[in-house]
């Protein structure tokens, strides 16, 4: 042999020796074989890795590490290697000299290392200017090196020992001195480098540990110790995580799906507009061609190639994602050692000749290769779980950036509940797959190799198991498929309850008013019972999956062994036969259990892909729909425009004019505005804007943040500026009475502001961002008459900061018609009159016709505006803040503002979701129990007990089967074991069948009870509830919480109950088959529970942590997608998508360490599980002669699947402790303040009030916001109530409907102390029109009387007298309309009045007006304030007053001023008496 030749010229020094090696009790390499293949292999493998090291390295730099002690000392080692090397040569070569003729491998070997040993060096120093602070492929080839080095090391120790005469000093020195270098650059690759310059972990206040930790670090995940320390000693908190690595990160992460899906989009295009027959179209149509494609492409979308998201996701994170693979082929071979192992160890026992050091060397290597495993496995699983971390955060980006530019006709078809679906639940779908997608090639290989050996143990009897295999594979089909059906179905429920419930914590307000809860409840508990329902039959597939799965295994091993023992009768099934066959089919469990598991996820999957899909491909509006670089007008609308609203414009608005846009409702005032916006389709024409725009909506959107930043809106704070802009938009005075001043927070859609409030700060927002044209959409109609002429004079009009500005003023008050350069009328979707005022008067057309209508109206407010009075602002009824409520006098106020603003959080108005800390109590566990029920409870667990009780006995069986004597060469009883065997199994499936079945219907039971607990808590908790808690919370719990109490917590608890039953059928066999491991385990144990408390928690808090910061995210989406086109008017998407992205990574923060954390523990527990298999084996090893070879393949068999069960039980146990957080979480709200209720009964009848005394305050910590009001109102008297801001006119209607309790005092109503009353009662009795009209989706007929108690004649009665019956007529479905969310395919007007049609309906004696007509034009005023008078004549009725004009004929007017009553009498004698009630009649020009 040719490598006989190259150690020894006369072959002496042969490479292999069996009997040197194997046959031997003191085992040794041959020389040969040392000197060439343990020098060479890691040269090989370091030679081999090189190439591809150095290409990595070379595209992935992370900055230059300054030459330090460390990295000199790393270079110095390498050296001093390569010149020992090269020092060996020098020596064979002085050798040679000397004619002493060494072998040729003394030159080749120490030649082959120093290359290898300088190109370490090289590497070394390409590391540190890369950036690299710990290199893995180095520290391999040390450990290579050095364990290869120890076999030669041992060998020359004991030829030294044995015989000292064939020692070469100089050969022994260098290779000792060789040792000690190579042991030195281990420990040193062990460590890590200084951090590189200009790296971002410098940058960071903390940063994430992992990219500065070393190789051994990263592969056990040491370097989140700290941490985990952390979590065991207190609670962690938010400021305890880290930074995410920028690979990780949303700004790094989204833009390369959104390009990659833009891509596949206009592939899509291009493929379908180039296809044959669509180009045959093009040339048949001549010049108009590509018009008619694009037409096509909206028109067709059946015909058209859909665009791929998969394939999108793929090319995004499958490079990444391929290492998984590497991982998981390398973990998928190791996993058939263990088996092969077995088969030596059996053999190893059945020949007692065998030197006792082999059983060791097994022992050893089933020791070495596990623990190799369980790294490998880990390594896999964290690229799967950070893979599917980056896709998550992709989609939510992605979905955020589609939501910012989906045309309006499109996000109609997707409602907010939708889209928040996508954002949770469908993209967590993705995540959860990312672990196991592998799993769809990795299991038919693991299958393939199974069958291999098993049929190298076995032979052609495996052919039946595979037969079996083949048969569950259809039922698997069928299963799944069906799944798939309900899994759409359930989303589709889930979609609109989350939806609805979306409407209602959004029109809370409403429904309380109304008293309308129950019905909407009722409404989302028929939707959760049909998602119930398809649930139920989940459950009922589920229970057929695991029966199937479970079972697959001892089906294919009952059938195996049944022809292999009946084909012929001198088969003999002995241990190893049997036990390495069970080895194999424990293996072949797995993939079969996990085959069903993934087909699920990827169905639940590619439903998600499908919905993700279909939301991406939404139509987005047209960019070029407006010209933002026009030169000439500033504003300029030709041809024909936007279907539906507005038909046909022709408009040109020269720059710096102020433009009026009047008309009545729904004539296509607003939708004017949205088209130039570039808010709506344009079929054909041209529209330019010149310059930037600002845009205030009509209905005023605020965010959730401070005053100040409401107003600034992301730009750089101008002082000066933001004091005159302030100061112009009369918000002066608000800000003396909010707690904070301007740092106040704002509640979720201006909770805690009034309607003019919002509206001035719309306003104020849109001046400070100083835009070229502003597009104000009836802002003025929302204040009173003194703030209304302010603005107007000092912002709008001729004067104001805007005078240069080109102002469209879309407006219903004809005072300000005058000043305005140029007016256009409205009616029709078309401009049918346009002009200056006085043109359109000379004209006599209809709008002068309008005009003297209204004359007596409008010519008294001597320019001023018609709305109400008051010298501020009017306090309307969204005026439930905390401060605003209680106005001390003008002193108090002075000398407290300080004090008060000085108080930490004196302005923080909502709540942040908390984590809760420490342990879960127990009393959650025991909701969840009680929620299930005790008997179904007690029934699972007896289940599952009987199902491992048997299956530990049936293995047991076949242990016995195995030691049964061959009686002339077969077993005599081989038909009663296998009947038995199989009886068994049979009894197993029954029991497995019956759990699935019971831990399912009961997860059912129990998500049904928590969900209505919840829904039922929630929606009587009181107003305040709703304005200290951001509605994403609620949407959060809804959605997240209830999916994990779903499909979650159940598959989690059948897990963890199975596991834990595993364990202790394991732990039972192996003290069974070698009592002496009773020494080890308890140790192990104690490890075990110590590890698992020691992770939990910290896994437990960083779950809560991660699930506290979810929420925000939906909070911020929701407020974008109800801003979005404010959004878009502003030009602030980057600003918002950055916002988005930083809470998408906030979220991350916490998520990423604790999947960190589930690898640190799963390394640890492997570990002892290794221990624990190494020790059985080891054991088995010792007592060989007194065990027989059936109990310890049964021992080493269990022993195998110990690892696998204990790393599973912990993690389930804290999975089942971080999920079960969802219950805490549903059941938090079960302990907050609720309304009363009680049944209703029939009152009132007259309608008198009676207010004695009364009071209230808005928390407990605040003055009182009205005090000492007594008055008596007779029924069927109007009273008109007034007041300046904070006077208490919206806190007396608070008051009355008891959305606010009284602190002293009481309201009588026909003589019955309303505290005494349930609020359904209360509230179902009075009628309120509220000043924001708030509709849900749904037909119209629900929205005007959702628990159907009127007829189709009465309903059409109140549209005839709400003026609605004209346009109702005229839809398509009349009273089964669709309303859109929120009621936006109608206009503001068109809402309002369906508010005074649900009024009419009820006809209660009691109505109350809040501002009611603040949204609508005089006309339509005119109509409604003539239907009150003519249809509310016996009622009494409350109208807070915004036109002073409507209530100047009402019996008595209500006048209050700073908490107190005033005033209360006739007009005409409040008048007369020339008080308060005078000044403001006069302030309004009424008199």
């Amino acid at each position: 042999m040719a490598l006989d030749r190259l150690c020894s010229p006369d072959g002496s020094d042969p490479l292999w020796d069996w009997n040197l090696t194997w046959h031997t009790d003191v085992p040794e390499l041959t020389q040969c074989f040392q000197n060439t293949v343990l020098a060479w292999l890691p040269c090989l493998y370091l030679w081999l890795c090189a190439p591809f090291y150095i290409l990595y390295l070379h595209t992935h730099s992370s900055g230059y590490i300054c030459m330090n002690h460390f990295n000199k000392a790393k270079t110095a080692v390498s050296f001093l290697l390569w010149i020992i090397c090269w020092a060996d040569v020098f020596y064979s070569f002085w050798e040679r000299s000397r004619e002493l003729f060494p072998a040729p491998v003394h030159f080749l070997t120490p030649t082959v290392l120093g290359i290898t040993m300088l190109l370490s060096c090289l590497l070394v120093q390409y590391e540190r200017m890369k950036g690299v602070q710990s290199s893995g492929v180095l520290l391999i080839f040390w450990l290579l090196a050095l364990l290869c080095a120890t076999v030669s090391f041992r060998s020359r120790v004991l030829l030294a020992l044995n015989q000292p005469a064939l020692v070469s000093v100089w050969r022994y020195t260098t290779f000792f001195i060789y040792y000690i270098l190579l042991l030195v650059a281990l420990v040193l690759s062990c460590l890590s480098d200084q951090l590189p310059l200009f790296s971002q972990a410098v940058k960071d206040t903390n940063p994430c540990p992992e990219s500065g930790a070393s190789f051994l670090s990263r592969i056990t995940f040491w370097w989140i110790s700290r941490m985990m320390v952390t979590g065991f000693k207190r609670p962690l908190v938010e400021s305890d995580l880290w930074s995410l690595h920028p690979e990780n990160r949303s700004h790094r992460v989204v833009p390369g799906l959104v390009q990659r899906w833009n891509r596949q989009r206009q592939k899509a295009k291009r493929l379908f507009m180039y296809s044959p027959k669509k180009a045959q179209q093009t040339e048949a149509k001549g010049a108009s061609g590509a018009d008619e494609a694009e037409i096509l492409i909206v028109k067709g979308p059946q015909q058209s190639k859909e665009p791929s998201l998969l394939w999108a996701l793929c090319l995004t994170f499958g490079p990444y994602f391929l290492i998984s693979g590497l991982y998981k082929i390398i973990h998928d071979v190791l996993m058939f050692v263990g088996p092969l192992i077995l088969r030596l160890l059996i053999s190893f026992i059945n020949s007692p000749d065998s030197p006792s050091w082999h059983g060791f060397f097994y022992t050893g290597l089933l020791f070495v290769c596990t623990c190799f495993q369980s790294l490998i496995l880990q390594q896999y699983f964290h690229v799967c779980f950070v893979s599917g971390m980056r896709v998550r955060s992709a989609i939510i980006g992605a979905v955020y950036r589609k939501a910012l530019v989906i045309s309006n006709a499109a996000r109609r078809s997707s409602t907010v509940g939708e889209i928040v679906n996508l954002m949770s639940v469908d993209a967590q779908r993705f995540m959860d797959l990312s672990a196991y997608i592998n799993m769809i090639w990795s299991a038919p290989l693991q299958v393939v190799l199974a069958l291999y050996f098993l049929w190298e143990t076995l032979g052609p009897s495996v052919l039946a198991g595979v037969a079996v295999m083949l048969l569950m594979v259809p039922v698997n089909a069928f299963i799944a498929m069906k799944t798939k059906t309900y899994q759409v179905a359930q989303m589709k429920s889930k979609d609109g309850r989350i939806k609805l419930m979306n409407e209602m914590l959004n029109g809370i307000k409403v429904l309380k008013l109304y008293a309308w809860e129950l019905a909407f409840q009722d409404k989302v508990s028929e939707i959760r019972q049909s998602e119930l329902r398809v649930l139920k039959k989940a459950a009922y597939l589920g229970a057929m999956s695991t029966f199937t799965w479970i079972c697959a295994p001892f089906l294919v091993a009952l059938s195996t062994f049944a022809v292999y023992v009946l084909v012929d009768e001198r088969n003999i099934l002995d241990a190893q036969k049997a036990f390495v066959s069970l080895a194999l089919f424990n293996i072949l469990r797995f993939p079969l259990n996990m085959l069903p598991m993934v087909i699920s996820s990827l169905v639940q999957a590619s439903v998600s892909l499908k919905r993700l899909r279909t939301f991406l491909s939404h139509e987005e509006l047209q960019e070029d729909s407006v010209d933002r670089s026009a030169t000439a007008s500033s504003v300029c609308v030709t041809k024909r425009w936007f279907p539906v609203c507005v038909f046909s414009l022709n408009v040109q608005i020269p720059e710096g004019s102020l433009v009026a846009v009047v008309g009545l409702v729904g004539s296509g005032k607003s939708s004017l505005l949205s088209a130039l916006l570039g808010e709506m389709d344009k079929i054909e024409g041209t529209a330019s804007v010149k310059g930037s725009v600002a845009y205030v909506s009509q209905q005023a959107w605020i965010q959730n943040s401070t005053l100040k930043e409401n107003i600034v809106f992301g730009q750089e704070l101008n002082d000066p500026w933001y004091q005159q802009v302030v100061e112009a938009c009369a918000l002066r005075p608000d800000m003396e009475i909010l707690p904070a001043g301007d740092d106040t927070e704002i509640g979720e859609k201006g909770v805690n502001l009034s309607g003019g409030q919002k509206q001035r700060v719309s306003l104020a927002r849109a001046i400070y961002c100083d835009r070229s044209v502003y597009l104000l959409d009836d802002p003025l109609s929302a204040v009173d008459a003194h703030v209304g002429k302010h603005i107007f004079d000092k912002v709008i009009g001729p004067q104001g900061l805007l005078k240069d500005k080109t102002r469209v003023l879309v407006t219903h008050g004809l005072s300000y018609l005058p000043q305005a350069d140029l007016i256009l009328v409205m009616g029709e979707g078309q401009v049918t009159e346009r002009g200056s005022y006085q043109q359109l008067l000379t004209t006599d057309g209809a709008f002068a016709e309008f005009l003297r209508t209204y004359a007596s109206v409008d010519n008294n407010d001597s320019g001023k505006t018609q709305f109400g009075s008051g010298n501020v602002m009017v306090n309307s009824c969204t005026e439930k803040s905390a401060w605003k409520s209680s106005l001390p006098s003008q002193k108090q106020q002075e000398a407290e503002k300080g004090s008060e603003r000085a108080k930490s959080g004196a302005g923080k108005l909502t709540e942040a979701d908390k984590a809760s800390t420490g342990q879960v109590k127990l009393s959650v566990f025991l909701t969840y129990a009680k929620a299930i029920g005790v008997p179904l409870t007690v029934v699972s667990v007896l289940l599952f007990f009987t199902h491992h009780l048997l299956s530990l006995f049936s293995n047991y069986w076949l242990s016995w089967w195995t030691d049964d004597p061959v009686v002339n060469g077969t077993q005599p009883d081989r038909l009663m074991r296998l009947g038995v065997y199989g009886s068994l199994g049979l009894f197993q499936g029954v029991a497995v069948f019956g759990y699935s079945l019971s831990m399912s219907i009961g997860g059912i039971m129990a998500s049904r009870y928590l969900h209505q607990c919840m829904l039922h808590d929630v929606l009587r908790s009181p107003i305040s509830f709703f304005e200290r808690t951001p509605s994403g919370n609620l949407v959060n719990r809804f959605s997240k919480e209830i999916d994990t109490i779903d499909s979650v917590i159940p598959s989690i608890l059948k897990m963890f109950t199975g596991s834990m039953f595993n364990v202790l059928s394991c732990c039972v066999v192996i003290l069974t088959a070698t009592p002496l491991v009773a020494i080890i385990i308890p140790f192990l144990g104690v490890l075990y529970f110590f590890v698992q408390r020691f992770y939990v928690a910290s896994s437990r808090q960083l779950k809560r942590l991660e699930s506290v910061s979810r929420s925000p995210i939906f909070t911020h989406f929701n407020e974008t997608l109800l801003g979005a086109s404010v959004i878009r008017a502003f030009r602030e998407q980057k600003r918002f998508i950055g916002e988005s992205d930083l809470r998408v990574d906030h979220n991350q923060e916490a998520y990423f360490p604790s999947i960190v954390a589930n690898r640190w523990l799963a390394i640890r527990l492997e570990f002892v599980g290794n221990c624990i298999v190494s020790c059985a084996a080891l054991f088995a090893v010792m007592a060989r002669s007194s065990l027989s070879p059936g109990i310890m393949g049964l021992s080493i068999t269990y022993a195998l699947q110990l690892t696998a069960s204990l790393n599973w039980l912990v993690r389930m146990s804290s999975d089942l402790e971080t999920n079960i957080v969802a219950v805490e979480r549903v059941r938090e709200y079960s302990h907050t303040d609720k309304e009363p209720r009680s049944p209703p009964d029939p009152w009132p009848s007259a309608g008198c009030i009676q207010i004695r005394n009364f009071g209230l305050r808005y928390r407990q910590d605040l003055d009182m916001a009205i005090h000492n009001v007594s008055i008596s109102i007779t029924g069927g008297e109007k009273v008109g109530i007034v007041g300046r801001t904070g006077a208490g006119k919206s806190s007396l209607t608070m008051g009355l409907f008891r959305i606010i309790e009284a602190s002293e005092g009481q309201i009588l109503i026909d003589g019955v102390d309303i505290s005494q009353l349930g609020l359904h009662q209360l509230r179902s009795r009075i009628t309120i029109i509220p000043q924001d009209p708030v509709l849900f989706s749904g037909s119209l007929r629900m929205n005007l009387d959702p628990f159907n108690s009127y007829s189709d004649e009465e309903l059409w009665r109140a549209l005839e007298f709400s003026h609605l019956k004209v346009f109702v007529t005229g839809l398509p479905d009349k009273l089964e309309h669709e309303c859109s969310e929120g009621g936006e395919n109608l206009s503001v007007g068109q809402r309002q009045l369906l508010c005074l049609a649900r009024a009419l309906l009820r006809k209660t004696k009691i109505l109350v007006l809040d501002e009611a007509t603040a949204a609508v034009d005089m006309e339509t005023d005119h109509l409604i304030q003539s239907t009150i008078r003519s249809q509310f004549e016996e009622c009494t009725v409350l109208t807070i007053a915004h036109r002073l004009n409507t209530i100047m004929d009402y019996t008595r007017v209500l006048v209050l001023d700073k908490g107190e009553m005033a005033e209360f009498d006739s007009p005409d004698k409040l008048v007369a008496q020339r008080g308060l009630f005078y000044n403001m009649a006069k302030d309004s020009g009424l008199l």
